[in-house]
């Protein structure tokens, strides 16, 4: 049976541009659900009889 070895040896940082892109796309899904969580509440409060005006 072959004998398993841990990994010492840290992998080199990603390219920045590559991290970067990362975020923005963290930042851009977090956004989107936030905007349909906002449309849907919307929603439901319009078929509730609430209005703005």
């Amino acid at each position: 049976m072959p004998r398993i070895e841990r990994m010492t040896e840290k992998s080199p940082p990603q390219p920045l541009w590559r991290r970067v892109m990362w975020l923005v796309l963290i930042w851009g899904g977090s956004v989107l659900a936030l905007f349909v969580v906002a449309s849907l509440f919307r929603l439901l409060m319009t078929a509730a009889g609430m209005r703005s005006h």
